[in-house]
C-alpha cells in the first residue's frame, strides 16, 4: 500500500491558497487550455472533456477554450507535455487542464515552469502525495458509484451469468473501477436475483492503454468478440472508445442475444440502442465552470477535488459530476432495480465498500464491518476475490 502522510480524506482535501494568483479582468478574454489524450470526438473520455470545455464557453462569458487532442505517443510522436503547455501559455492560457493519468509527470513539470498559470490534472493524486507545486490541483469524478450501477444492470440482464469487463491499462484507477463494477454485479446477482456468487463469472481482460493503438495494445474488437464467443452475454467497457458496443451490435445483427455497457461519455449509447444497457459517464462541465470562475477572480485554491453524483438527480447536467444514463435495452424490471439501488446508495442504506472483502489472493481488503476510507477506495492493490483477471501489469 502506498503511504501518504498527514492527509485528510474527504470530497475536497488539502486545499491551500495561492496568493500569487492575480484576478483577471472580466471584460478581457480568458483562455483555458485543454490537453486531451484521445480524439475530441471519440464518443468517450476525451469527447466528454471537450464538450465540458464548450459548456464553460457557453456558461461563462468571455472564456475561450484552446485544445490539443491525441496527446499520446501514437498521436503525437516525440511530444512532451511541457512543450505543448508552453505553446498554450504563449497563446494566452491562464488555466491548463491535463485530462489523463499519463500526463502526471509532464503537467507537474509544466506547472513548476509556469508558476503564474493555474493547472489541473484530472485523475492524478499529486495534492494528496504532496508532490504538487502550489499552482497544481487535482480533479476526478467519483465514478465508483456509476460503475456499481453498470455492474448491477449487467447482472440483472445476463442470461448466462457470464459478464466480461474490457479494461484499458492496469493502475489504481482502473482496478478500483473494475472492482466497483464487480461489487454492483455481485449485489444484483446475490441479493436481488438470489443466486449464489459461485455461479457469477466476472472476467476482466486488459488491452494495455486507454484505447487501441495498433501494434502496441491488444485489439479491443478482438477481445470483445472473444468475450461474446465464449458465452459472455454482457460486456462492460472501461475503455475511452466504443468498441464493446460496436462488436455487440455486430453479434446482435448475426442473431446473438448480447448487450454492452460503454463508458465515459453521456452520448455513448446513441446509434446502438438495441444492445446498450446504459452508460456510466463523467460530467466535467460544472467542475470546470467553478475552476474557471475562481481562477479568473483570483480566488482559486489548489486542492484535490473528488465530486460525486447529485443524488437528487444523478443525470442533472448542471450539478452532477458523474451519472448513469439507462439505455433503451434495459428491461423495465432491471430499470426498477436500478432506481431502487440508486436510492439505497444515496441514503447510505447500501454501501458496497464495506467488509468483509478480500483481494484475489485472499488477503483482506476490508475487515468485517469495516467501511472503506477514501484512501482505501482510491488505492486498491488487486482485483477482488470472485473476479477473474490480472491485478498487476507484468
Amino acid at each position: 500500500m502506498r503511504k501518504i502522510v498527514v492527509i485528510i480524506f474527504a470530497v475536497v482535501v488539502c486545499c491551500f491558497s495561492t496568493p500569487h494568483m492575480a484576478a483577471f479582468a472580466e471584460d478581457q478574454p480568458f483562455v483555458m487550455g485543454l490537453l486531451l489524450v484521445g480524439p475530441c470526438n471519440d464518443k468517450g473520455w476525451s469527447q466528454a472533456h471537450y464538450e465540458a470545455g464548450r459548456y464553460v464557453e457557453e456558461k461563462v462569458p468571455g472564456v475561450k477554450m484552446i485544445y490539443l487532442d491525441n496527446v499520446n505517443p501514437s498521436g503525437r510522436p516525440g511530444f512532451t507535455v511541457p512543450h505543448l503547455v508552453d505553446d498554450m501559455v504563449a497563446q494566452g492560457a491562464r488555466l491548463v487542464i491535463a485530462s489523463s493519468d499519463d500526463m502526471k509527470d509532464g503537467i507537474r513539470e509544466a506547472a513548476k515552469k509556469h508558476p503564474l498559470v493555474a493547472f489541473i490534472h484530472v485523475s492524478g493524486d499529486d495534492v494528496w502525495t504532496k508532490k504538487a507545486p502550489p499552482n497544481l490541483g487535482n480533479l476526478m469524478g467519483r465514478m465508483e458509484y456509476p460503475q456499481m450501477m453498470a455492474g448491477l444492470t449487467a447482472a440483472m440482464t445476463t442470461k448466462t451469468g457470464k459478464i466480461g469487463y474490457l479494461g484499458p491499462l492496469i493502475n489504481d484507477e482502473t482496478r478500483r473501477l473494475a472492482n466497483a463494477c464487480y461489487l454492483g454485479a455481485a449485489y444484483a446477482w446475490n441479493k436481488v436475483r438470489q443466486r449464489p456468487l459461485s455461479e457469477l463469472k466476472f472476467q476482466v481482460r486488459w488491452i494495455g492503454f486507454w484505447f487501441n493503438i495498433p501494434g502496441v495494445t491488444a485489439d479491443p474488437t478482438q477481445v470483445a468478440s472473444r468475450f461474446f464467443d465464449s458465452g459472455h452475454d454482457v460486456v462492460i467497457s472501461g475503455l475511452d472508445t466504443p468498441e464493446a458496443c460496436t462488436v455487440a451490435m455486430q453479434k446482435r445483427k448475426a442473431g446473438r442475444t448480447v448487450w454492452a455497457i460503454p463508458y465515459d461519455y453521456r452520448g455513448a449509447c446513441r446509434g446502438v440502442d438495441e444492445i446498450c444497457l446504459g452508460v456510466p459517464y463523467f460530467n466535467w462541465g460544472p467542475a470546470y465552470v467553478k475552476i474557471v470562475q475562481s481562477v479568473r477572480s483570483g480566488t482559486w485554491k489548489a486542492c484535490f477535488d473528488w465530486p460525486g453524483p447529485d443524488w437528487n438527480d444523478i443525470n442533472n447536467s448542471d450539478t452532477s459530476a458523474v451519472g448513469f444514463l439507462p439505455g433503451a435495452a434495459l428491461s423495465p424490471e432491471a430499470k426498477a432495480q436500478l432506481d431502487k439501488f440508486i436510492r439505497g446508495l444515496a441514503s447510505g442504506e447500501i454501501n458496497l465498500f464495506k467488509g468483509p472483502l478480500e483481494y484475489q489472493d485472499g488477503t483482506p481488503f476490508l475487515k468485517a464491518g469495516e467501511t472503506a476510507s477514501d484512501e482505501q477506495i482510491w488505492y486498491q492493490e488487486q482485483l477482488l476475490k470472485g473476479m477473474d483477471g490480472q491485478s498487476k501489469a507484468k
